[in-house]
């Protein structure tokens, strides 16, 4: 069983995490720790479809909760996916053996212009429900996150259609007409603020803003149409819940990224941790990041891993977590073990005398 710190539960334990402050044990948790190498999850998704399965609540709740019964995470994330929101504006979504497609993507000032501001609880209302339904299960010591993607990433899906290797029609659509791209994700931001503050009123302790594919900008595209749009959304849910930003690839960015009003900050495993932390000093609370493809080594490994890692940051402002999803081809007793480590390891600063090195 997952190691409970004697004092707080696992949201109080999560919330101070975001806030900075130190812990006696980081909490741990897994991006796409609701999937496929879960066997319960695919048993699900031979009966039901991946859409089918986020848009109704009973299914996503299932799924949502199998990490936290199978592993102890010390948080659940609701099961949904980033391109809802795209669909709720007005873009249909269809998902086929390639993955994800948008047929009817966003090329021109016309289909920027047609795209909605949606309620979401009339149209993903399924979402908010699912999060209740995920807090009256679990009760209240345990945190539930939300999620969306960051305006950048989505709209890379909404004019590609589909992900693709550079986005070079992205970044053509963003030099040939940058005002009109500047609106594009304005748009997406004003959109995405009333579908995470549905997220908290239903119950979230903490949302997450996936901006998987920021890496492909320069610093200074970034700072010039990425960031604003970031900082757009973190002001219109600032005080409602701690925002937790994703950024892949990003090394070049992080100086940009720190300024964009998240709470915590949550890297891939490129970067070294603690280099972050004497980079951007202590206000800002860091996740991750071990390497997803880790998890496919020896259990000696994985555990060196997991506790060098840890103490990188001493238990100070750190959520422990992958520096992307989980991989599919993951056992599950290796899931285990990342998750068990990071709950049992103590503090290098608190570390008994007679075990230190």
């Amino acid at each position: 069983m997952p190691i409970q710190t004697a004092s707080i539960n696992r949201k109080e334990l999560f919330l101070r995490a975001c806030r900075g402050e130190a812990v006696s044990r980081v909490p741990v948790w897994m991006m796409r720790q609701a999937g496929r190498y879960l066997p319960e999850y695919r048993e699900i998704r031979a009966k039901h479809g991946f859409l089918e399965v986020c848009k109704t609540p009973q299914l996503a709740v299932e799924v949502s909760i199998q990490p936290f019964r199978r592993l102890g995470v010390d948080a659940v994330i609701v099961f949904s996916d980033i391109l809802i929101p795209a669909e709720a504006m007005g873009l249909p979504l269809e998902l086929g053996d390639g993955g994800p497609t948008l047929p009817s993507p966003v090329r021109t000032k016309a289909d920027v212009e047609k795209l909605r501001i949606f309620d979401p609880e009339s149209e993903t209302g399924f979402l908010p429900e699912a999060i209740r339904r995920i807090g009256k299960s679990l009760g209240p010591d345990v945190p539930v996150l939300g999620f969306a993607a960051a305006p950048w990433t989505l709209a890379c899906y909404m004019v590609e259609g589909k992900a693709a290797e550079g986005f070079v029609t992205t970044k053509q659509f963003l030099y040939h007409e940058p005002k009109t791209f500047r609106e594009l994700l304005h748009r997406i931001a004003l959109a995405t603020i009333p579908y995470l503050r549905a997220q908290i009123a239903a119950g979230v302790a903490a949302i997450q803003l996936f901006d998987t594919w920021c890496g492909e900008l320069n610093l200074q595209d970034y700072q010039e149409f990425a960031l604003p749009a970031v900082q757009e959304i973190a002001s219109g849910i600032s005080g409602s819940a701690p925002v937790i930003y994703y950024t892949k690839g990003s090394q070049h960015l992080l100086s940009a990224v720190a300024r964009s009003g998240a709470n915590v900050l949550s890297v891939d495993w490129r970067v070294d941790l603690a280099e972050i932390r004497r980079m951007l000093g202590p206000k800002i609370a860091l996740q991750g990041n071990v390497d997803p493809a880790v998890l496919l080594g020896p259990p000696a490994k994985i555990r060196e891993v997991t506790q060098d890692t840890i103490n990188s940051l001493a238990g100070h402002g750190h959520i422990l977590n992958l520096g992307h999803g989980i991989l599919p081809s993951t056992p599950v007793e290796n899931a285990q073990l990342f998750i068990e480590t990071g709950q049992q390891a103590l503090r290098q600063d608190v570390r008994p005398a007679a075990q230190s090195r």
